[in-house]
């Protein structure tokens, strides 16, 4: 009596479907939807750390104040950078570098929850006050002492276009996990 595969390579095969599925499923979903990310160098602590890997979302969204994003392109920048949008399309920026306060719209920003210096004292390329022209965002990073941004003419104003996503979770290390805010 010969004994019979037939349900074994049955059930080998539909596992081996599923995992297929499942595979397909997740590549289309972190190139469509959601990426990882890599955060390097230290302009956005104490939010993140260098070497945090960040979940994006990539999904359509309008960009708002507060916003942390990964910026694909700039004017003078080769590499993405990851930012936090200060100001919107039409909105104005001001900064007082004397008492190291941002202002839009010519309200003071309560940024002491972010902020690793506590003020934005270092110089900038631009001549304030300034407006976001339309499709672009305002960016700095939350270490302002160090951060490339906004204030810089090799950043300056950032194409909405150049945004890949919004930063909704640090995935690693481990230790760091959650929600960013």
């Amino acid at each position: 009596m010969k004994p019979s595969f037939g349900p074994l390579v049955q059930n080998c095969y539909e596992w081996i479907e599923a995992l297929i599925s499942a595979i397909i499923i997740l590549v289309v979903i972190f190139t469509f939807f959601f990426r990882v990310v890599n955060v390097s160098g230290p302009s956005m602590l104490p939010t993140l750390e260098s070497n945090d890997r960040v979940l994006i979302s990539m999904l359509l969204h309008k960009p708002q104040a507060g916003d942390i994003v990964v910026i694909t392109r700039t004017q003078g920048l080769t590499q993405p950078i990851i930012k936090r949008i200060i100001a919107t399309e039409g909105e104005t920026v001001d900064i007082d570098f004397e008492q190291g306060i941002v202002y839009v719209d010519g309200k003071a920003l309560d940024e002491s929850a972010y902020l690793k210096n506590g003020t934005t004292t270092q110089s900038s390329d631009y001549t304030y006050p300034l407006t976001v022209p339309e499709g672009h965002v305002f960016v700095l990073g939350d270490n302002r002492a160090v951060s490339n941004d906004s204030r810089s003419k090799d950043v300056g104003m950032v194409d909405e276009r150049y945004i890949m996503g919004k930063a909704e979770w640090i995935v690693f290390p481990f230790q760091r996990f959650g929600k960013i805010t």
